[in-house]
């Protein structure tokens, strides 16, 4: 499966043996890469495999112990960032490096003054490589008023102004919708089609097959082996994880039961007054997976805090057997069997400076099993703990490593870990995958199917078309707030993409499971 290097004459960029440690940890072992002018190379690998640290060591963030840069064939130091740029290393990191309140041209600015000739030079600067690359963005206005897209646009205005020659895309695609990420595919391609050297870290097979042109695959810190995009998502899969990984789904036809999620006109609305979940009625029964679909920020993350008990103004009704949700705490909520991973794990689901033991019994200081007349039980919380560390795959030092430490995959375990330890009346998981690596993605698929076949409701929030259409009995499409229909797992993606456009599609709603449906 190796292949030959395109000929496309010296390399750009070499990095050669490059090895970074921290502490007992070796982060990237001797690894070499090359990239050429007018290629898209791409750096697939798991989360936590070493790609964001080579480039982070490329960008001057990281030194290394051992190895070299090149560019053009001259040696490199880098001491920080601005080495980096000013040699004409760009990068577009995957949590943008923008500052919210200041305006486009402000960021671009920032640390390069005296090279773009103060504001009214940014400015200028934004409009011409704007109007090159189609961008359509405002020089004056501000981060914090800017869609994700947009801001993303901006990090590479901003790398564009220094003349890089070498550009970074670091998980570029983890935040975007798909529109979004066509869009950036397309901006990519003209990059390169203009001498720019791409370097594109992800794990998403179906990006690397549309647009590499070279794949260096990294696995726990060293490259073992080059692919051509030709190669079959399985065959990739199987480089990155060291193991042959089931891409599909596998679930049998769902068990329905009585126990059942009933939610009643349900409307929230969002500090102005503004609808920002409208009229939504559904039900989801034990033994299914009702996935909402939908591009982000049609009401589906107000959808789920209301049926946490995060969303105060809301009307109508969330009945979980029998039980009224609207107006309970959060505490409340919980306590009543709802497990909940929430969209954004870092800012929502987990304190990075604690522990993973102090994590995974982060709502759970109250009472039993983990307190004890007021003191917490250290050998139940560690026992614990460590059960879950096995079974769940947590890699880690051990119970006390702070859990902002561990990759995206093994935060998201941790987080699952604790949401399901607990006795469930409903699950609930938006975004479960978001960022997430082919081999965390198959364990977070597979817990999810096993919590279904429990006889538990299961509600999946995701953007993703291909998770949406694998995990689902039934798919919900969410527009503007509202519920556009809800349609059988079948349904075609041609179908699914004209309901997330706003589109009513015959035969839907069907705000009701039948008893004995199949997926």
């Amino acid at each position: 499966m190796t292949v030959e290097p395109t000929p496309l004459g010296a390399p750009t960029l070499e990095l050669r043996g490059i090895t970074k440690r921290f502490g007992a940890l070796t982060a990237n072992d001797h690894i070499d890469l090359e990239v050429r002018a007018g290629e898209i190379h791409c750096l697939l690998g798991e989360n936590g495999a070493g790609k964001s640290t080579l480039m982070n060591v490329l960008y001057g963030l990281y030194r290394a112990e051992e190895g070299e840069i090149l560019l053009d064939g001259e040696p490199q130091s880098f001491a920080g960032p601005g080495d980096a740029m000013r040699a004409g290393i760009g990068m577009v990191h995957q949590h943008f490096m923008l500052i919210p309140v200041f305006t486009v041209a402000e960021n671009v600015l920032l640390g390069h003054e005296r090279e773009l000739g103060g504001l009214s030079g940014a400015r200028q600067k934004v409009r011409e490589i704007s109007q090159r690359f189609g961008f359509h963005v405002d020089p004056d206005a501000r981060i914090e008023d800017l869609p994700v897209g947009v801001q993303q646009r901006v990090e590479i205005i901003k790398a564009l102004s220094q003349d890089a020659k070498v550009l970074v895309f670091d998980e570029p695609t983890a935040v975007l919708t798909p529109q979004e990420t066509d869009e950036l595919m397309a901006i990519m391609q003209q990059l390169r089609d203009e001498g720019t050297a791409i370097v594109f870290i992800t794990h998403k097979l179906r990006e690397v097959r549309a647009i590499a042109d070279r794949i260096t695959v990294i696995r726990l810190g060293k490259v073992v082996g080059q692919a051509s995009p030709e190669s079959s998502t399985t065959e990739l899969a199987s480089m990155m994880v060291g193991r042959a990984v089931e891409l599909t789904v596998q679930k049998n036809p769902p068990v329905l039961t009585d126990n059942a999620l009933v939610v009643s006109n349900l409307t929230v609305l969002d500090a102005l007054g503004q609808k920002v979940v409208n009229d939504v009625s559904f039900t989801v029964r034990g033994g299914e997976v009702l996935c909402i679909a939908g591009v982000q920020g049609n009401g589906q993350t107000e959808l789920t805090e209301a049926i946490l008990g995060l969303q105060h103004r809301v009307t109508g009704s969330i009945d979980l057997n029998g039980n009224e949700l609207i107006g309970d705490s959060v505490r409340e909520v919980l306590d009543a069997g709802v497990g909940f991973v929430p969209e954004d794990r870092k800012v929502d689901g987990l304190v990075g400076d604690f522990s993973i033991a102090e994590n995974l019994m982060l709502d759970r200081y109250s009472g039993a099993p983990f307190v004890r007349a007021g003191t917490v039980d250290r050998e139940e919380r560690d026992r614990f703990a460590a059960e879950k560390l096995e079974s769940f795959d947590i890699r880690a030092q051990g119970i006390e490593t702070p859990v902002g430490t561990l990759s995206g995959g093994n935060q998201q375990k941790v987080v699952l870990a604790r949401e399901l330890g607990r006795p469930l009346a409903l699950f609930v998981a938006s975004q479960p995958t978001r960022g997430l690596d082919v081999g965390s993605i198959e364990f977070v698929h597979s817990q999810i199917i096993a919590t279904r076949d429990a006889g538990i409701p299961v509600i999946v929030v995701s953007t993703e078309l291909d998770e949406v259409v694998g995990l689902a009995d039934r798919i919900a499409v969410m527009y503007r707030g509202g519920i556009v229909g809800i349609v059988p797992a079948d349904t075609s993606r041609d179908t699914l993409g004209l309901m997330m456009a706003g589109e009513r599609v015959a035969g839907a709603p069907n705000p009701e499971p039948s008893k004995g449906a199949v997926a």
